[in-house]
């Protein structure tokens, strides 16, 4: 595998479990609670890829995250369903896949952004205009300093969350993983455990690029003066997501030079609150992930891996 396609592999943690990306497959690895490994692999092909014309820079990065958000919410949910598997048994309750299933997906995503963007986006803007600054550098400055605040107190406080620390340790899990990949090691949790849990090209990274590029952006815009002027800020939000991802991906390459690792170092800091050690377990699901999205035998380990139908 080229360097370029081995950079090209991703993944998102998820309950109990890790969902990896290929260059042409995906695929979910989840523990159910009898220590089986539920695993569902489908071909992917990104819509950029597909569409050609959508692969234009900064254009393709909020495109893509908008597909990463919608595969995002498709692997919560399977690992979530996993996860109650006994439970439904238990009561007898069987609940097959239907058409509201993908109408409530899209209700589910289209909320998510929303909030997303009334949270960091809006509530800075009106938190800011209660101060009654009037420069317009000082205005936004103050706005990117209150949505950064925003983010970071988020970040802490889902991370005191028991369930969600167990997430970020399949983070942590995910990353050595990758980190092992990209190092040609042999993809077993051995070759992982050595490896740290921070990795240049995280999620948590990426969001923190965009708190610093929303400043820069807006800057650019002046000091918001009528409902039309916020709602233009609003509408450079996908701009912003598409420049972040642009950069996102050079900081993997900056990894590798010693004089660029300064401006990556705060996404690698934040990420010791997102991602935590993992137990060789954990390690054996993520690995599970990325051989089956690598196209190969995913079995890595001593537990009994079972395939589910359906797609991604």
């Amino acid at each position: 595998m080229s360097e370029q396609e081995s950079m090209a592999v991703g993944g998102q943690a998820v309950i109990e479990g890790v969902m990896m990306r290929g260059t042409d497959r995906i695929a979910i690895a989840v523990r159910r609670p009898n220590g089986t490994i539920a695993l569902k692999t489908s071909p992917f092909l990104s819509i950029v890829k597909r569409w050609k014309f959508l692969n234009i820079p900064v254009f393709r990065g909020a495109v893509i995250l908008i597909e990463t958000l919608f595969l995002g919410v498709r692997a919560l949910t399977f690992s979530g369903d996993v996860a109650m598997e006994e439970e439904k048994k238990a009561s007898g309750v069987q609940k097959g896949k239907s058409k509201w299933d993908d109408i409530w997906m899209g209700v589910t995503i289209l909320f998510s952004l929303a909030l997303g963007i009334a949270f960091f986006f809006y509530l800075p803007l009106v938190l800011t205009d209660l101060l009654g600054l009037k420069t317009g550098w000082g205005f936004n400055l103050v706005d990117g300093l209150i949505r950064l605040i925003l983010f970071l107190a988020y970040i802490y406080v889902i991370s005191l969350w028991k369930e969600i620390r167990r997430v970020f340790e399949y983070h942590g899990a995910e990353h050595k993983s990758i980190f092992a990949h990209e190092g040609h090691c042999e993809l077993v949790p051995a070759s992982a455990r050595p490896f740290k849990t921070l990795h240049p090209r995280c999620g948590t990274s990426f969001l923190l690029i965009v708190m610093v590029v929303s400043i820069v952006v807006f800057m650019f815009l002046g000091k918001p003066e009528t409902i039309a002027d916020r709602m233009i800020r609003l509408a450079f939000v996908p701009v912003i997501g598409g420049i972040s991802y642009e950069l996102i991906k050079l900081s993997a390459k900056a990894y590798k030079y010693r004089f660029l690792r300064f401006f990556i170092v705060p996404g690698l800091w934040l990420q010791k609150i997102t991602t935590k050690e993992p137990d060789d377990a954990q390690l054996e699901v993520a690995m599970v992930a990325l051989k089956s999205a690598l196209g190969m035998d995913p079995y890595v380990g001593p537990s009994q891996v079972e395939l589910v139908s359906g797609e991604v």
